[in-house]
């Protein structure tokens, strides 16, 4: 059935039609050519009314809808179409651009159910579903798992538009499938996620383990102290982070050069006089974060697991540096291993992970900030150039990529795109998105929550999709404060009930 024809000049990427009826945003249509019949995607929708063209009153209008309603031929719907390839190339996952542009006149039809589950929901293996084709619910919207662990993902969205629930959703099929996921949860959103094989870790730091500009950080003195820095470095020796007692070796290292002689030493007295009370407070402040004696943190994450790994109880510098720790360690093993598994050396077995791993960041414009470097970024980083060859695939998620690393941004071989308003996080969605076209993007901000749209090599062409819900997810909503509030009072009152019988009669003054 025709649907309607190819009009004006037409493109080998882009072309214009004019339909029987509105077609949405999303929407995909086939159309013939002497070459093959082409699949392409409506970008762009509009409808005019000949009749309302110069209305320029009230009454005009009101005259206009009269005159609408009997003329037929009154509403124009025009298509813009972005053409995606030759149908028969796309089943199998090759996108061939034709070299002739489709002939205006050339009749537009709908592709059948068959022609988009082979494109968008391939029976393959490492193929699963993360919900259905936004306007063909009937059609299952399927990723490849394989290109986000070998080529990373990103997951950008405004606040609420449902990122958090996308990122349950791939970690339960990864689950799924005893692959092993790591997610920095720095807003406890995943700590009550109730899915199989799931591992939820309390972040911790080993001070032993870091370098002293990291322990300044994690004691949090301030980066214009540099006086105080200095007094760290020199305290944190090697012999600190071999002690057994290894605050009071710190403390013991910092009273040396109180009570040095040195002339050079005294003039830095006061400043390890403050470093002294600040090693000394971070005892008491960090002491559910800082622990030298917990060993290696690595060894708590569990293969074949989704890992969650809560950072919500520490600070912003204290999860940068935890993070970095974590990037960098796991970098390294899945070098070890892949080297040792590819038979390039004779060294004894000394890694963890003996598949691969993907990690997820969860608040990226924090810890991959575009504007100032940090020990996160920097790792964050060298594993989007060279994670994919050793089996570490990264995963970075916000709410506001105008402020994440371009250069980090993109090295994300696949993403999905929900609801973004600001045209700075538009702009710069384009810039790291090569294959997304500019009228897809301006459709950003008609999106639903859990809509999204999916490009890049994870999806076989860009998509529409509305992503499931994960009802495992318990955490992340939005919370009712009406709800909340009525509680708190009927709480309330069942105390004062209950604590009225607690109070002899006989003590009551009249």
């Amino acid at each position: 059935m025709s649907l309607g024809f190819v009009i004006g000049e037409s493109k080998p990427t882009f072309v214009t039609a004019i339909t029987s009826r509105a077609l949405s945003v999303g929407e995909y249509i086939k159309i013939s050519s002497d070459e093959g019949e082409i699949l392409g995607l409506v970008e762009r929708s509009a409808v005019s009314s000949a009749a309302f063209t110069d209305v320029k009153n009230f009454d005009e209008a009101s005259e206009s809808t009269e005159i609408a309603e009997l003329n037929k031929r009154d509403k124009t719907f025009t298509a813009h179409i972005g053409i995606l390839g030759f149908l028969e190339n796309l089943r199998r996952g090759q996108s061939i651009i034709p070299a002739i542009p489709p002939i205006p006149g050339t009749e537009i039809t709908l592709p059948t159910k068959q022609d988009l589950e082979e494109i968008f929901s391939p029976k393959k293996e490492g193929w699963v579903s993360i919900g259905n084709l936004l306007r063909n619910k009937s059609i299952d919207a399927k990723v490849n798992l394989d290109k986000i662990v070998s080529r990373h993902l990103g997951i950008l969205a405004m606040t609420g538009m449902g990122k958090s629930n996308l990122v349950s959703l791939v970690t339960k099929q990864i689950s799924k499938l005893k692959g092993t996921v790591i997610i920095f949860d720095y807003h406890n959103d995943y700590t009550s996620l109730n899915i199989p094989r799931i591992n939820v870790i309390d972040a911790k730091i080993n001070p032993r383990l870091l370098d002293s500009e990291q322990l300044s950080d994690v004691l949090e003195i301030r980066e214009s102290a540099t006086v105080q820095q200095r007094v760290l470095r020199m305290a944190f020796t090697e012999n600190v982070k071999k002690s057994s007692e290894f605050w009071k070796k710190l403390e013991s290292e910092v009273d040396f050069i109180i009570n040095s002689d040195d002339n050079k030493l005294k003039e830095i007295r006061s400043s390890a006089y403050r470093v002294q009370d600040i090693v000394e407070d971070a005892q008491r402040r960090f002491e559910d974060i800082l622990d030298p004696d917990m060993g290696d943190p690595i060894s708590f994450i569990k293969e074949g697991c989704a890992n969650v790994l809560n950072i919500s109880e520490l600070s912003e510098k204290q999860a940068n540096v935890a993070l970095a720790f974590y990037l960098q360690q796991l970098l390294k093993d899945r070098k070890d291993a892949s080297i040792a598994q590819h038979g390039k050396t004779k060294r004894e077995r000394n890694f963890k992970f003996n598949s691969p791993v993907f990690v997820i960041i969860e608040e990226a414009h924090v810890f991959i900030p575009k504007d100032h470097d940090t020990s996160a970024k920097y790792w964050a980083a060298k594993i989007a150039r060279e994670g994919r060859k050793f089996g570490l695939g990264l995963g970075i998620v916000s709410q506001r990529p105008r402020s994440v690393d371009l250069n980090v941004l993109s090295q994300m071989g696949s993403f999905a795109i929900m609801k973004i308003i600001q045209e700075d996080d538009q702009r710069q969605i384009a810039s790291a998105t090569e294959s997304t076209s500019r009228e897809l993007i301006s459709q950003l901000t008609s999106l639903n929550v859990g809509d999204a749209v999916l490009v890049g090599q994870w999806s076989n062409l860009p998509s529409l999709v509305h992503v499931e819900e994960v009802k495992e997810k318990i955490m992340g909503a939005d919370q009712s404060a009406i709800n909340a509030w009525a509680k708190a009072d009927k709480m309330k009152g069942i105390a004062v009930e209950s604590t009225q019988g607690l109070v002899q009669k006989d003590l009551l003054l009249d």
